[in-house]
């Protein structure tokens, strides 16, 4: 097909489009900022959640007939896309459905990403899409799913990789990486290697999976059923069914790139304390790459209604003020000082507070006289008056708080009951300890 062709039917390759959003993730290496929630539901960017964005991407790409796939605490994840994704018209086939695991072809949990899409077929089956996209649930980035399936129609693929052009050092041991010939037909892949095969003419670069694949329908049912009944096979695409089919099937790589320029967009795994810090911090300079301002492609999400943010107090001493800085709805900052940080919904500082270059989490309160440096607080958490964070990570340490390699600290509702608990405990023995000394003076 030539590609203008692909080009005008693109509504209708996207209307023909069943995505299933992957998000059962864990995200273990968040710690215990998914203690009580799935990494998809984890907040970011002053408002939203990590589903928003692939969730964003699929509905202004066209593809109204989305599932989620749900595992591991996905409590708050479910009421999410309840509240913020509920709004479709299930007559016109357009709606976001979660599917949990339920155990529908058998007596296991979702065991790997072919399997959560296997679990699930009988769904998708009975919207008979000519196209399945499978995508992975917590990554941060905003792409046209339409031109991925357009070059995919265009290729006669069975399947398209969707994939990042990585530096080979960065990839090493930790991506996916394609093998392609000069078409882009893969010819080969590996699991984390730790020497990425470079991309034809484009030496110190590899293809990196992002974990988004296109399929035929009637090609993945094929795949997963043969794969289901495979010994010893881990039920993951990655592992098990793209090695499988690149010999003798048409498999192929999509480069995610900038329409408009050949550069890389942003895309951002933030499965770490760190990126997750860092990923946060680009919002609040002046010209990030991540542009939550643009009405061409919004982010759509679940919000309360709120009142404006709001500072108070202008006198030398205590000055409500954020400088550099991202502020939702319904925050009050009340005589503190914020310095490029960003503060979710319904965030409270308090007098003679210093906060910078700080996460704070929706619906924080932060006491008098406090002081914040390098910091994520997670939702609803009280810090005391007084407190300092960020400072001292030996004390931050002593304190019960979390602290990465890169200095980031960690503070959640969990750790500061221990902390509070700790000092009740101290006072206590101190106070016994008097009394002692009273008995036997």
């Amino acid at each position: 097909m030539p590609h203008n062709h692909a080009d005008r039917y693109i509504s209708n390759l996207t209307k023909n489009t069943y995505a299933l959003i992957l998000a059962g993730g864990r995200g273990s290496r968040l710690y215990e900022l998914t203690n009580s929630r799935a990494k998809p539901a984890v907040y970011f960017g002053g408002k939203f959640r990590i589903i928003d964005f692939p969730l964003s991407n699929c509905i202004n790409s066209g593809i109204r007939r989305v599932g989620i796939a749900t595992q591991y605490k996905s409590h708050s994840l479910i009421r999410h896309i309840n509240r913020g994704w509920g709004h479709f018209k299930a007559d016109a086939s357009e709606f976001v459905d979660v599917l949990p695991a339920s155990q529908q072809k058998g007596e296991d949990w979702y065991l790997g990403t072919a399997d959560a899409v296997y679990q699930n077929l009988d769904i998708i089956k009975s919207e008979r899409p000519k196209y399945v996209l499978v995508l992975s649930g917590d990554h941060v980035y905003r792409m046209d799913y339409g031109l991925l399936i357009a070059e995919h129609v265009d290729n006669n693929a069975d399947m398209t990789v969707c994939c990042l052009e990585v530096a080979t050092e960065e990839a090493a041991g930790s991506f996916g990486v394609m093998t392609v010939n000069t078409d882009n037909k893969v010819i080969a892949f590996d699991e984390k290697p730790a020497q990425p095969n470079e991309i034809p003419g484009k030496p110190g670069q590899c293809l990196a999976s992002m974990g988004n694949y296109v399929f035929n329908t009637e090609f993945l049912i094929e795949q997963l059923e043969k794969d289901c009944s495979t010994e010893g096979s881990s039920r993951d695409f990655g592992h098990d069914i793209i090695p499988s089919i690149i010999q003798d099937k048409n498999v192929f790589a999509y480069s995610f790139k900038d329409p408009d320029c050949d550069n890389q967009p942003y895309w951002r795994d933030v499965g770490t304390l760190d990126s997750f810090w860092e990923a946060n911090m680009e919002l609040v300079e002046p010209q990030p790459q991540l542009d939550l301002y643009d009405k061409a492609w919004p982010i759509w999400t679940y919000q309360e209604q709120l009142p404006p943010a709001k500072f108070i107090f202008d006198n030398e001493e205590r000055r409500g003020m954020a400088l550099d800085s991202t502020v939702s709805g319904g925050c009050i900052v009340s005589g503190s000082t914020i310095r490029k940080s960003l503060l979710y919904s319904s965030v409270h500082t308090h007098s003679y507070s210093v906060i910078e270059e700080s996460v704070l989490l929706h619906g924080c309160d932060i006491g008098e006289k406090c002081k914040l440096k390098k910091v994520i607080v997670d939702s609803k958490c009280m810090i005391p008056a007084g407190l300092t964070i960020g400072y001292d990570k030996v004390q931050d340490i002593a304190n019960g708080f979390r602290v990465t390699d890169k200095g980031v600290t960690l503070v959640t509702r969990d750790m500061l009951k221990a902390l509070a608990k700790k000092q009740i405990d101290q006072i206590n023995s101190k106070d016994s300890g008097s009394k002692e000394w009273t008995a036997i003076d």
